[in-house]
């Protein structure tokens, strides 16, 4: 047993410690963007402070951009010198006579009435729309459709649609031209996919219309339908035609696309099948 004496020779002992910041270890100093730098402090030399470093913007996926290049480098259009070349030659086979001076040139895609996009180069004259199908690997024009503009009577604008029941779907919005809006097609020209026979015709945006600024302003829809709406007016006060109202009446509502299935137009549009497009090398 331990006497009295010697426990109270074991009593606890509390020392009193200055609230010193000690410089021994790092001092560590928030930096903006939540970064943390940390510096030893010495007595004899101390070490300059890191610059604070700001956080970096966040940068674009390269990956995502590398692949719309890539699908925007296959089409033909886009080669050095193809559309400047394909634009002087539609010029020249415009009948100044017939069609009058040039007003404005527009790469667009047609839409069919199966909803197949076509690549097509649509020209404005004095008197005629001029809408050309034009092969940019073979720098040949296959077909022209020639369009009285006293005959066009109304153009639409406004964003797809289909029929209730249709499995189909299309983003954006589009331009109808009609140049007989009192002839409905005929029940044979619906469903065959191959008819021409249709008063009227549906344009939308290219898709290298976000290439740059050129192919932005050659692919500008509210640019088309305002000049195709001047000229067509113009047209009729100039050369009214006999029997029929003359005047454009210009409606902005949805256009409307009677296809239901599809499979054909799904096929053909996911694989651009109506563009002039690299396909790479095929072989057996």
């Amino acid at each position: 047993m331990m006497s009295e004496g010697v426990e109270d020779s074991f009593n606890p002992v509390e020392f009193e410690v200055d609230n010193v910041k000690s410089s021994d270890g790092p001092e560590t100093h928030e930096l903006p963007g939540g970064e943390v730098s940390a510096h030893l402090a010495t007595e004899e030399k101390p070490l300059p402070s890191a610059p604070a470093m700001s956080k970096s913007p966040e940068k674009p996926n390269r990956w995502v951009n590398a692949v719309d290049q890539f699908k925007h480098k296959r089409f033909f259009v886009l080669r050095p010198g193809t559309l400047d070349h394909a634009i002087e030659e539609i010029k020249g086979l415009v009948n100044r006579q017939q069609d009058g001076p040039i007003s404005g040139i527009w790469l667009m895609a047609e839409v069919d009435h199966w909803n197949n996009e076509k690549e097509r180069l649509v020209v404005l004259t004095e008197r005629t729309l001029l809408i050309c199908k034009y092969d940019f690997v073979m720098f040949t024009c296959d077909q022209i459709q020639r369009i009285p503009l006293n005959h066009v009577d109304r153009i639409t604008q406004g964003p797809f649609c289909f029929p209730q029941h249709s499995l189909l779907k299309r983003e954006g919005e589009g331009l109808r031209v009609f140049w007989d809006r009192l002839r409905e097609p005929a029940f044979s020209s619906r469903w065959n996919p191959f008819s021409v026979d249709y008063p009227y015709s549906t344009f939308t945006q290219h898709p290298v219309c976000t290439v740059n600024e050129k192919f932005a302003e050659l692919c500008k829809l509210q640019t088309f339908q305002e000049q195709l709406t001047a000229g067509a007016e113009r047209a009729h006060t100039e050369s009214p035609v006999p029997g029929k109202a003359n005047g454009v009446i210009t409606l902005y509502q949805p256009i409307l696309i009677e296809a239901y299935v599809g499979l054909m137009s799904f096929i053909s549009n996911q694989n651009k099948l109506g563009y002039c497009l690299a396909r790479g090398n095929i072989g057996f």
